[in-house]
């Protein structure tokens, strides 16, 4: 009965979008949701050969236990479902997710009482970083019909660093074909000037992925989505990606970046010695950001913050409210806030 409801209110909402937002009178829009969170540490239980997870073990540091764990996943579960239901009541067709552990502990996350009614499904590669951290791409079955995915392994030429594969996924959301790229980058570890070379060839992987689909498919409608640890200004994103904000530079080879634009106002989404980063996006090929609305389009972005995700006071107030403040648990929810956007398409 509860599905039932729900796709009516679907076709509700469908029916309701503000035509004057598409400076039009005469037609009407569908509407989907699509995000990306880093969940910051989501670990389990168990000591696995070959992650160094030493702190997140029930013996660890963090004296990370069963209770803590189920409590951090229904506090991500509560802050996924949330995401875009102003706007559509099933919230998040299509969203990408990392520091991930396995498989197994984004199973037990889609499963939570706050999500199991999407009945949402998993695209995830065991990646060889040494961490143990890796990304996921996870799709409401409704909207998303998955047709192929790989993990495209990210290494350096000269060194032995490894750092998280580079998901691809491609599939048909509401019949018509797009593709995902899930991202988390190397971190800035050691400093942003020393690591960058690390970045700008996690840059240079996920724009020659992207190229690959539009060797095949100039049009192809590409979303390039992750935890970059770079601002969308940087070097790596704004010249070895070739993103940007200007719609004009588009012809040029450039995809678009409205997260750039935010970035621009002082908007992020973490926070760090009392300034603001955007390393969360969603970056997006160019056939996105077409005026014909046919086909999905790009809409709008926004970056997700709720006052229960915020600290309210103390040293870190204003910042995003996370698990752990060193080995304390404080019970929040991530070190990052959560990104999304919508895509509308004329209903036919």
């Amino acid at each position: 009965m509860k599905h039932i409801i729900s796709k009516l209110l679907t076709i509700f909402m469908v029916f309701s979008i503000s035509l004057t937002s598409f400076e039009s009178k005469a037609q009407q829009y569908e509407i989907v949701a699509i995000g990306y969170y880093n969940l910051e540490n989501l670990f389990d239980t168990i000591d696995s050969e070959g992650v160094a997870e030493g702190d997140f073990l029930p013996n660890g540091a963090k004296k990370w236990n069963a209770e803590r764990y189920y409590y951090k996943l229904d506090q991500m579960a509560r802050v996924l479902s949330e995401i875009a239901t102003d706007k559509t009541p099933d919230g998040l067709a299509i969203f990408g997710i990392s520091e991930i552990e396995n498989r197994f502990v984004v199973e037990d996350l889609v499963k939570t009482d706050a999500l199991k009614d999407r009945n949402y499904q998993v695209v995830h590669y065991n990646s060889p970083d040494r961490r143990g951290i890796d990304v996921a791409l996870v799709y409401n079955p409704d909207y998303f019909e998955l047709t192929n995915s790989y993990s495209a392994p990210f290494m350096m030429a000269d060194t032995n660093f490894k750092s998280r594969d580079q998901l691809v996924v491609t599939g048909l959301l509401k019949g018509e074909e797009v593709h995902f790229q899930v991202n988390h980058w190397p971190s800035r570890g050691g400093g942003e000037k020393r690591s960058r070379p690390k970045r700008v060839a996690a840059a240079d992987l996920s724009r020659s992925l992207a190229d690959s689909l539009l060797a095949l498919n100039p049009n192809a409608k590409v979303m390039i989505m992750g935890d970059l640890n770079d601002d969308p200004v940087d070097i790596s994103v704004a010249k070895h990606l070739k993103a940007t904000d200007d719609k004009s530079k588009l012809s040029e080879g450039y995809f678009y970046n409205p997260f750039m634009t935010k970035y621009k106002k002082g908007i992020g989404s973490l926070a760090y010695r009392d300034s603001w980063n955007l390393f969360d996006q969603i970056i997006m090929t160019p056939a996105l950001v077409a005026e014909d609305r046919s086909t999905w389009t790009y809409f709008k972005s926004e970056i997700f913050k709720k006052p229960y995700m915020i600290n309210q006071e103390g040293k870190y107030k204003g910042y995003p409210k996370r698990s752990f403040v060193g080995n304390k648990f404080q019970g929040g929810y991530s070190d990052h806030f959560p990104v999304y956007m919508y895509l509308v398409r004329e209903v036919k």
